[in-house]
């Protein structure tokens, strides 16, 4: 195993670079776009348009690597993307910023796309398992690391616009050095929703509200904090008190629902998500301890849910159709990023801004709901047929083509 992390500590170390440009970004221009006093809905707007984006790239990636290559189209994606950011910093303005944050969702999306695909040729068979366990705590780590960057200097000023720039193109470095073979050409993956909802309503219901719900937090989410009365360093620590709690979390839910019905696991977990958020909406102009203790159990709940909602699925695909279902269920999750910073940044100008997880609380019970109606519809797998838990990052379909409940040897769901 040790041998097989450092064969792939270039391409471990581009993600990481970029997934820390990429967590400082998406806060710092949340932030930004408050202080420069854009209403509520107008940043909801923004961050769902990189979602949109990064859709949008995951369907167009595919076809720009395989025309031009995987290095020329890393290189291009990268330095369109680190200009995009240094266009912000340079026109503020709200409109300008909701196009440039979807050209930026494109461009990430085939950085992200380019590297899982040479983690999947690389990754021998029997240790997929671990490297993509690897692979997500490189994402929490490194997404968190790039939040505390915000404590850095001032939003309002030029450098955090560099320093997410830096970041990107120096994470170009170590996959642009490497000496390995460029992977085969990415496949373009066919998605049939109607089926994929017929082999997994919950996973498809619960993918969308994940998104939902965590797209608004993570576009909304620095506001609240900031309207709440936290300090502009202690914003970064609110959002990275999610990134930590659901980290902690992940493993011992992950563990839960294999050793129980994993529905059943899913279904607390929910309405435990959905508490949590009518808890920090209690919260709000509460002290920074209570705020950011009540921000790390939201995580907890919440971030753990994708991943209980793909192996849930799981339990009913074959091996083969793994992938392709998979990605679906990323592009569902998607959709309800792209709707939920619209949505909650609405309620929050509608009715204040401590409404914003009253959004995520009636989300996530709503699925909640779901999951208990679908307990009536159709009965638990058995214990000894369901499949393993895996810790999924939320990138792009690539990810799935590494992970080892795609390999056709793995026993079939009946």
């Amino acid at each position: 195993m040790i041998q097989t992390v450092i064969t792939l500590s270039a391409l471990l170390l581009s993600v990481g670079i970029l997934l820390t440009g990429n967590g400082l970004q998406g806060t710092l221009l949340a932030v930004r776009g408050n202080l420069e006093g854009f209403s509520p809905s107008t940043i909801g707007l923004l961050m769902s348009g990189y979602f949109a984006g990064f859709i949008i790239g995951c369907v167009i990636g595919p076809r720009i690597i395989r025309r031009v290559g995987h290095i020329r189209a890393f290189a291009v994606f990268g330095a369109v993307a680190a200009a995009i950011v240094l266009l912000h910093a340079l026109i503020v303005d709200p409109i300008v910023w909701t196009v440039l944050r979807g050209l930026n969702g494109i461009c990430l999306a085939g950085l992200y796309m380019i590297i899982e695909s040479w983690l999947n040729e690389r990754s021998p068979n029997e240790l997929r398992g671990s490297v993509i366990s690897v692979y997500r705590i490189v994402d929490l780590t490194a997404t968190t690391s790039g939040l505390m960057l915000l404590t850095l200097a001032d939003p309002m000023g030029f450098p955090l616009f560099c320093v997410v720039a830096i970041l990107i193109c120096l994470g170009l470095v170590p996959v642009s050095l490497t000496r390995t073979i460029a992977p085969a050409p990415i496949e373009q993956v066919s998605i049939r929703l109607g089926r994929l909802y017929r082999l997994s309503p919950l996973g498809v219901v619960g993918c969308f509200g994940f998104g939902a719900a965590s797209g608004a937090f993570w576009g909304m989410g620095p506001v609240f904090a900031q309207e709440g009365g936290l300090a502009l360093d202690t914003v970064a620590y609110f959002m990275a008190a999610v990134m930590i709690g659901g980290a902690i979390a992940q493993w011992p839910i992950g563990w839960l629902s294999d050793k129980f019905d994993r529905r059943s696991v899913l279904t607390v977990v929910l309405f435990l998500a959905s508490l949590a958020g009518l808890g920090l909406m209690a919260a709000f102009g509460a002290s920074p301890t209570v705020i950011l203790a009540a921000s790390a159990l939201f995580g907890a709940m919440m971030i753990p849910i994708y991943s209980l909602c793909i192996s849930h699925a799981n339990d009913y695909m074959e091996p083969s159709d793994f992938v392709e279902c998979s990605s679906g269920l990323l592009m569902i999750n998607g959709i309800g990023a792209v709707i939920g910073p619209l949505l909650g940044s609405a309620l929050m100008e509608a009715m204040g801004t401590r409404y914003l997880f009253l959004f995520t609380a009636l989300v996530h019970a709503s699925v909640g709901v779901f999951a208990l109606y679908r307990m009536t519809r159709r009965p638990a797998k058995p214990l000894e047929e369901q499949g393993d838990f895996v810790v999924v990052p939320r990138t792009t379909p690539g990810v799935f083509a590494i992970d080892p409940r795609s390999q056709e040897d793995q026993k079939p769901a009946e």
